[in-house]
């Protein structure tokens, strides 16, 4: 058999597809972040008036992934995401033509409810992987998809400066429609893993959460982690434009390609996951994620230092995600789409409370703030994690 080619069809250039479809497509959920400040403007909105456009967007986005990732249990994945594909494109058009701030928080909100995709395709991945080879596959797919987070800010200011910012919106649905045809064309046909109804489908996801103590410990982690990661990026384009730096949309964004050299370490955290127990590699990535909001907070006025942090935030923000996904989907492969929406639901809707902490913070108390509401959100991460240690249950799949 050929190196390049994984077992059960999954080859090395379907892993690429897998993590640049994901990239695209959770980047629509953060093309708006370096252009709040211009919306604000436009619209005549305060920084916690344009903050609920990203708050929408993640409430839209978690409550998407409660109804549509479990289809992946029961539907063929690849109509699904097809379909999925189309109307995350549509949603696209709708924010381009926003003409009042309600209007685009609706907007944001159906952006957010249709770009389920990167969550079908994750499960999608760790089914077709090899067990011995889960942590690197999914670390690999979860690159790309951080890849996507970091990069659509530093494409949207760039574009929003070039040709204004609803010109973003508009590429972003051509990129969705090829794509809808491109993963259609490629992507295997998968059999549903389970025979059950729509209801009993969402009821079991209840269960399962109640079933496994990992997957309850992973998913209050997961949503501390990504609150404290939005509230740190929802934040800092008000930060950057104002003293010492007076940065414009464009320069702001071109911060996250410098979170890329932290994503770049998932893979590498991902074979670690594979070879040694998660819940202690995550136990030091949330400490290392602690690190950078000190170095937020004390030094944030050096670029050198600010850029410092952001590296090691992304680290340990995109490590802990990939350690916690390696160990929750080694329960029940038939109920990896379920357990995935347990654990990206939690974790999504503290990135959608961070987003809204994240400007009201700013918005009250300034950078300091800012800094002091993302660590504590890390510091309950931490306190989660230890609690479950203190307890004494035995690490499921750890």
């Amino acid at each position: 058999m050929d190196s390049g080619r994984h077992r059960r069809g999954l080859s090395s250039g379907l892993i690429l597809m897998l993590a640049i479809t994901s990239g695209l497509g959770v980047a629509n959920l953060y093309y708006n972040q370096p252009l709040l400040a211009d919306i604000g403007r436009a619209f005549s909105a305060s920084p916690s008036e344009v903050g609920y456009v990203s708050m929408f967007t993640q409430v839209g986005y978690a409550l998407g992934m409660l109804l549509f990732v479990p289809l992946g249990d029961i539907r063929e994945k690849r109509k699904l995401i097809s379909l999925l594909l189309i109307c995350v494109a549509l949603s696209l058009v709708g924010f381009a033509e926003s003409r009042s701030l309600g209007w685009m928080y609706f907007a944001s909100f159906a952006i957010g409810f249709t770009t389920v995709v990167p969550q079908i395709i994750v499960p999608l991945a760790a089914q077709l992987a090899q067990p011995e080879e889960r942590g690197r596959v999914i670390g690999t797919v979860m690159s790309g998809l951080l890849f996507g987070i970091l990069l659509a800010r530093t494409v949207s200011g760039i574009v929003s400066d070039l040709f204004g910012s609803r010109s973003m919106y508009w590429i972003a649905a051509v990129c969705m429609l090829l794509l809808s045809l491109l993963m259609y064309r490629q992507l295997p046909a998968t059999k549903s893993q389970v025979s059950s109804s729509y209801g009993a489908l969402l009821r079991s996801m209840l269960q399962l959460a109640r079933k496994y103590a990992t997957l309850r410990e992973a998913s209050l982690i997961g949503a501390c982690m990504f609150g404290s990661f939005s509230v740190f990026w929802t934040s800092l384009t008000f930060f950057l434009e104002g003293p010492p730096y007076h940065y414009t949309s464009s320069i702001a964004g071109l911060f996250g390609l410098v979170g890329v050299a932290g994503a770049a370490g998932a893979p590498v955290v991902g074979r670690l996951a594979d070879k040694m127990p998660p819940y202690r590699i995550i136990g030091v990535l949330i400490l290392l994620t602690l690190l950078s909001f000190v170095l937020f907070g004390l030094t944030g006025f050096s670029i050198a230092f600010l850029i410092a942090g952001v590296v090691i935030l992304d680290l340990g923000i995109q490590g802990t995600q990939v350690s916690n996904q390696a160990r929750i989907y080694a329960h029940e492969p038939a109920a990896r789409s379920r357990i995935n929406t347990v654990f990206m639901v939690s974790t999504f809707a503290g990135g959608s409370i961070g987003s809204t902490l994240g400007s009201f913070a700013w918005h009250t108390w300034g950078w300091t703030g800012v800094c002091l509401a993302g660590g504590g959100l890390v510091f309950a991460a931490f306190a989660v994690w230890s609690l479950h240690r203190l307890t004494g249950r035995k690490p499921q799949c750890a």
